[in-house]
């Protein structure tokens, strides 16, 4: 059977597996037409691993969809075998997290796995010609070789690309090391360089003074421009994009005409610097429990509370705080509220500030912030900050009016974009830890011969390469679904595969490197510790899992 007919016999065997699983779920966990957050909790193990393999499967039909688009045919024989590969693989995971418990995911009445028993044959055939090693071997040594997959992007586009590639390679690269080693501050010349090339204005309207001009590819440039910044460093430029994402969008979707023409066109050309201050110490992802106080006083707001993991805290100018100015705390996230708190910038890893109030200098309250030492993603810097009485202007309130008590809502929007500006963020990583391993195996010799002739390091370069393509192919049909004002599932499910696959990635590259894959004079062991955190930030992995992709699921089902 042709390439082709396999990879979307498995996808769509995938697609309709998948809508079993949801089936099974949706009936144990949606109660009265809706899902419960306490039975999807209940279900956590089933719940999870369902959109886990969901997320899997809707990147193997955007890979499809491109390896084998009628209308533009690419005859591009590279990408059609990662197609195949990615979606085999898919499947392989599928039949890993379903193996003998296949009755909790309602397909007992199948056997093990679509290669065993009385399944369907040509099922069976197209997983085993995707498992191949002598297919995946053949896939490792073009990449090994240099071949790459076309990237489907129009001229302009590729042009970004190439301009934030060489930004990266000259400016970035150099002081990656450097910047990661020390933990050492990004360099002005970084950011103003990104600054100078547009790298704030991505997503913001044209009229606002950025680049976002309503065309169905506007959030690709975002995607491209994050992974070519991210290929270079994570921590030192590919990061940069993140906060004015979230704080722009949150203006633009929630915030009143005066103020998007206040704050957008200095987010725009780079002038303020952004961070994002939501989490708090004993509350992560469950932001209903949120504690940090505003409480409105005359033109003014008090804010009151501490808020941790604020990365850039130090270099940003504008700091978006949600805070809860509903003192009803029963009204959960119904009672939050997002404000836009003007700061000095500074440097290194600890500041503080006292603001002016009614009564003379240092007054009005104050800020205190140090920065939280991490394994990696170093160079922004992630704050714990401390506000104690800090006035706000009820002007600086996202909304005025209208946006007391949807804080919560505005930031899910924002998160949307930011979830996939992650997605991009680990593909640069990932593609960054490839690239390192194949110049590896290509100059390492062990046991007389090259590490790029084993078998075993082919296999794994294969995979490495599929797992991206798969991904970046889903990256760019989320980027199109956003702009058209869709795809907020899609994001999360981006986001959550991308940076689970980036783990493996990094630790596969690392491991071919050997013992150097764990010395810091290697490159590939600061992309391993930087990929750690993917899975984190942005939505945790498992909240991902469990209360946005499950919970979409079973609910767009019922």
């Amino acid at each position: 059977m042709p390439v082709r007919d396999d990879a979307l016999l498995l996808v769509d065997h995938l697609e309709a597996t998948v809508d079993r699983m949801v089936d099974h779920l949706a009936h144990a966990v949606v109660h009265d037409g809706r899902p419960s957050t306490d039975a999807i909790d209940a279900h956590g193990t089933v719940a999870y691993d369902v959109a886990t393999i969901a997320s899997g499967v809707e990147a193997a039909r955007a890979l499809v969809t491109v390896a084998f688009d009628d209308a533009a045919p690419t005859d591009d024989l590279l990408e059609a075998d990662l197609a195949l590969v990615f979606a085999a693989d898919v499947a392989a995971d599928l039949v890993a997290r379903t193996t003998g418990r296949r009755a909790a995911f309602g397909l007992d009445d199948e056997p093990d796995g679509p290669d065993d028993g009385p399944g369907d044959p040509d099922v069976a055939a197209a997983l085993a010609a995707g498992r191949d090693p002598a297919l995946l071997a053949s896939v490792g040594q073009r990449v090994l070789d240099g071949q790459t997959a076309p990237r489907h992007l129009g001229e302009d586009l590729e042009m970004v690309r190439q301009a934030f590639r060489r930004f990266a390679e000259e400016r970035v690269v150099p002081i990656a090391e450097q910047v990661h080693r020390e933990d050492a501050d990004i360099p002005d010349e970084v950011v103003t360089g990104l600054a100078e090339m547009g790298c704030f204005a991505l997503s913001i309207p044209t009229e606002h003074g950025g680049m976002a001009d309503g065309s169905p590819d506007e959030l690709l440039n975002m995607v491209v421009v994050t992974e070519e910044l991210s290929r270079g460093s994570l921590g030192a430029a590919g990061s940069l994009i993140t906060r004015p994402e979230i704080i722009g969008t949150a203006i633009l979707k929630g915030g009143t005409t005066e103020q998007q023409e206040r704050w957008l066109p200095t987010i725009a050309s780079g002038e303020k610097m952004c961070a994002v201050a939501v989490t708090e110490p004993d509350v992560g992802s469950d932001v209903a429990g949120m504690t940090t106080t505003a409480t409105r006083d005359g033109d003014d707001w008090v804010l009151d509370g501490v808020k941790t993991w604020c990365t850039f805290a130090g270099r940003a100018e504008y700091l978006l705080v949600l805070a809860r100015t509903d003192p009803d705390r029963s009204r959960g996230h119904r009672g939050l509220s997002l404000f836009v708190v003007d700061k000095p910038r500074f440097a290194g890893h600890e500041w503080s500030v006292e603001q002016d109030g009614p009564d003379g200098p240092g007054s009005g309250g104050r800020m205190e912030a140090r920065a939280i030492p991490t394994l990696g993603y170093r160079g922004m810097h992630s704050f714990e900050v401390a506000i104690d009485s800090w006035r706000v202007p009820h002007a600086n309130l996202v909304g005025e009016d209208d946006g007391i008590g949807r804080g919560f809502y505005l930031q899910m929007q924002a998160f949307a974009n930011a979830r996939l500006q992650t997605a991009a963020r680990a593909l640069g990583v990932m593609q960054s830890a490839l690239d390192e391993a194949v110049a590896y195996a290509d100059q390492r010799r062990v046991f007389g011969s090259a590490l790029a002739d084993y078998e075993l390091t082919r296999v794994k370069v294969a995979r490495m390469a599929a797992l991206i393509a798969g991904n970046r192919a889903f990256a760019v049909a989320v980027a199109r679904m956003l702009a058209a004002g869709t795809g907020q599932l899609a994001a999360s499910q981006v986001k959550q595969l991308a940076c689970r696959t980036a783990e493996w990635v990094t630790r596969e590259a690392q491991q071919l490197h050997g013992g150097y894959g764990y010395a810091e004079e290697y490159t590939v062991s600061r992309l391993f510790v930087d990929a750690r955190v993917l899975s984190i930030f942005e939505g945790a992995d498992e909240v991902l899992a469990l209360r946005v992709i499950a919970r979409q699921l079973v609910s767009d089902h019922a």
